[in-house]
C-alpha cells in the first residue's frame, strides 16, 4: 500500500493501491459503424461482463483513417455499449491533444509489433490437425488477469481469484476454487460447459446467458464441485 502525506503532522489525503481489471480495446481501423456492430455482438454474448467495464482505448495502431479519428465520437460509441474509457493509448500529437482536452490519461504506444501470418501451401495446410489442443494454465490466476482460449477449451490447474476473468470459445475447467468470472462458449457455442472444484464465482456465463454472484450464492451447490451447462436458455448447475 502506498501512502502520501502532504503535511507531516496532519495528512490531507492518502493514496491507496488496488487491483483493477482493465480491458484494452485496440482499434485497427477508424470505422465507427463496424465498431458499433462488433461491440453490440460482444455485449449480447455477455451483457453483465461489459456493463460499466473500464477500458483503455488504444488508437496507436489504427491504420485506416487514423488522421480522421474523432475521439469524442469514438468514446461515445464505447459508452453506448457500457464501456467506460479511463485512458487513451496514442502517439499522434493530435490524438494526444484531444485526449487531454477530454481530461483522459494518455498512455505511451505499445512496444508490441504486428507480425504477418505466413501462408502455408494447401497441401501442408491439409496436414494440420483439425483439433485444437486445450489451453492449459498451471499457475493461479490472480485478480486483474484475463485469460482467453480461442477456438478451444481452457483448463486451469489452480485457483482463480476474485477479479480474474476466464474466457473460452469452448469449455472451461478449473481444478481449484473458482472465485472470478468464467465465460464459456463466448462465440455462441451452446454446448459449452463450465467445470470447477469449488463454486465461488462472481459470474458464470455460457453463450451469453449468465448468472452473477448474487444468484449463485443462493444455489445449494455454492462452494462445492459443480458443472454448469445451458438448458433452454437457462444456466443449469449440478454436482460434479
Amino acid at each position: 500500500m502506498n501512502q502520501v502525506d502532504i503535511l507531516e503532522k496532519a495528512p490531507v489525503f492518502q493514496l491507496k493501491g488496488s487491483m483493477l481489471a482493465l480491458t484494452i480495446l485496440e482499434l485497427s481501423t477508424n470505422d465507427l459503424d463496424s465498431l458499433d456492430t462488433q461491440l453490440a455482438e460482444k455485449v449480447e454474448q455477455a451483457p453483465q461482463f461489459f456493463q460499466d467495464a473500464p477500458i483503455i482505448l488504444a488508437i496507436d495502431k489504427c491504420h485506416s483513417g487514423a488522421h480522421d479519428i474523432n475521439l469524442e465520437c469514438l468514446i461515445s460509441v464505447c459508452r453506448s455499449h457500457g464501456l467506460r474509457t479511463l485512458a487513451v493509448r496514442a502517439e499522434n500529437p493530435e490524438h494526444i491533444a484531444a485526449a487531454t482536452a477530454l481530461n483522459l490519461a494518455v498512455l505511451p504506444p505499445s512496444d508490441a509489433r504486428e507480425r504477418p501470418l505466413a501462408h502455408a501451401p494447401a497441401a501442408e495446410a491439409a496436414m494440420q490437425p483439425s483439433v485444437i489442443p486445450a489451453r492449459i494454465i498451471t499457475h493461479p490466476v490472480r485478480s486483474g488477469q484475463q485469460i482467453y482460449a480461442k477456438n478451444t477449451d481452457l483448463i486451469v490447474m489452480a485457483a482463480v481469484s476474485a477479479g480474474a476473468e476466464l474466457l473460452a470459445d469452448g469449455n472451461i475447467h478449473v481444478y481449484g476454487p473458482l472465485r472470478g468470472r468464467a465465460l464459456a462458449g463466448i462465440n455462441g457455442n451452446l454446448e459449452a460447459r463450465i467445470f470447477c472444484q469449488q463454486l465461488g464465482a462472481e459470474m458464470l456465463s455460457i453463450a451469453g446467458q449468465y448468472k452473477v454472484a448474487e444468484d449463485l450464492r443462493r444455489d445449494p451447490l455454492w462452494g462445492k464441485a459443480t458443472q454448469t451447462s445451458l438448458n433452454e436458455e437457462q444456466l443449469y448447475i449440478c454436482a460434479l
